[in-house]
């Protein structure tokens, strides 16, 4: 039990809305804003290759034993009957009530070795029901927080692009394996054993790359020699953001571990955790946290349940599954409310909430909220600008009727009351954005 747990922090705020909203939160990416420029290296995923460093912002939970699948299997609503060592999903977990705690990569490494790798929340949660139940298995955390004490274990970097394929022919010693989508496999890069992903965004073969922390910059500097004729570029925190708009996944939810029945693990959770301390924002403002929580359906993650297993939440799953659910879809900002947004700056008066280029960053956990009509219609999660499209794009949940492309919606932009209690969060007005329904993934359905 730590000295001080996410339970003890919600006491003292009163509510799980009120302490998220006033946290400053734990910035993930300690690497430079730009290693060039921000539109060069946003467009080099699109025209030649990108290579990001994804070494300070994941946790990786590793699990041995002969029963460290099995608490995979009794948490994920995934199939896991064919599941074997050099293969990888994307494990997803809910509570009780089948709302999503959280999702993660899971890698099985080999007979009774499985590591999961993500934001700590899906890792945390494991790592919980491990030591809480009676699994024949062990499992060992790596931080990899660039502020947490603990030195990291591995490096990850990760390449995209259209030339990404050549650039790993080059960069790896010998032979490069030939790896099934999301199948990994043993490689060598200047001399460093370590293993690569194969996986694809936005329509081209990607890879990501581990291997031990001490050999992170000879890996690095290796790719960056090969890449060197490809045209790669190295991304900063700034391009790295505006990934996600193209590729349409919807990051970051609200894990919904706030019931009664998850008191004990919020108690197990300390304050420092990553539940505890990362930031609540965005127009979208409920003082019951469960309105927050998003369910596996509505995700696009149906695909993924296999309801031929007992699962945490699978009656509840199943239930969901056959109701109609809101839908995954792309909203465009219009061109002219988002210059509106900057020419505030530039006259007296008031401004509206400041958008910083190609994301404006202040809370993990970001909630706009969508009108049709002046009636909510849905909710608006991770955002921002990409200069590929030349446009704003925000990744959305919306009511069926209003998922078809071209239906004209409205964004409500800035913080409850234009104020927060986040220190990131300057004062403003809240305002209103027209915004377009297109498919999601945006990028997929341009090609």
């Amino acid at each position: 039990m730590p000295e001080r747990s996410l339970e003890d922090a919600l006491e003292s705020a009163g509510s799980p809305p009120e302490l998220l909203r006033q946290n400053r939160g734990r910035h993930p990416y300690p690497v430079p804003s730009e290693h060039t420029n921000w539109i060069e290296e946003v467009r080099s995923w699109r025209e030649t290759c990108s290579l990001s460093d994804l070494s300070h912002h994941q946790k990786d939970l590793y699990v041995r034993g002969p029963e460290a699948l099995d608490v995979f299997a009794d948490l994920g609503v995934n199939d896991f009957s064919e599941f074997e060592p050099g293969q990888a999903k994307q494990f997803v977990a809910c509570n009780t009530d089948g709302y999503l705690i959280g999702d993660a990569i899971l890698f099985y490494l080999g007979d009774g070795e499985l590591k999961l790798t993500g934001t700590p929340i899906a890792p945390n949660w494991v790592e919980y029901n491990l030591e809480r139940g009676e699994y024949d298995a062990t499992s060992e955390a790596d931080e990899r927080y660039h502020d947490k004490e603990e030195p990291h274990k591995t490096f990850r970097y990760q390449l995209q692009g259209p030339n990404a394929l050549d650039v790993m022919r080059d960069a790896v010693d010998g032979e490069i394996p030939d790896i099934p989508f999301f199948n990994f496999d043993e490689v060598t890069i200047a001399g460093v054993d370590a293993h690569a992903l194969k996986h694809s965004m936005a329509s081209n073969v990607g890879f990501e790359i581990w291997g031990p922390w001490e050999a992170h910059e000879t890996v690095r500097d290796a790719l960056v020699a090969a890449g060197e004729p490809h045209g790669l570029r190295q991304l900063g925190e700034k391009s790295y953001k505006a990934q996600g708009q193209e590729k349409g996944w919807i990051a970051r939810p609200v894990p919904a571990i706030y019931g009664e029945e998850m008191t004990e693990y919020r108690e197990w959770l300390d304050a420092d955790s990553y539940e505890a301390i990362s930031t609540l924002g965005g127009s979208f403002d409920a003082d019951d946290i469960s309105e927050y929580y998003l369910n596996p359906i509505e995700l696009g993650y149906e695909r993924f349940v296999d309801f031929d297993h007992d699962f945490v939440g699978r009656e509840a799953v199943r239930e969901m599954a056959e109701a109609p659910q809101r839908e995954k879809v792309t909203l465009v900002w219009d061109d002219e409310d988002v210059l509106e947004l900057f020419a505030s700056l530039l006259r007296d008066g008031e401004t509206y909430k400041y958008f910083d280029l190609s994301m404006p960053y202040w809370a993990v956990f970001h909630y706009d909220e969508v009108l049709k009509d002046g009636d909510s219609v849905g909710l608006a999660k991770y955002f921002g600008y990409t200069y590929n499209e030349r446009a704003v794009l925000s990744l959305a949940l919306v009511d069926e009727e209003y998922a078809e492309p071209g239906t004209e919606v409205t964004l409500v932009w800035g913080e409850p009351d234009g104020e927060s209690a986040n220190p990131k969060v300057e004062s403003h007005t809240q305002t209103e954005i027209t915004a377009t329904v297109a498919p999601n993934p945006y990028v997929d359905a341009e090609r």
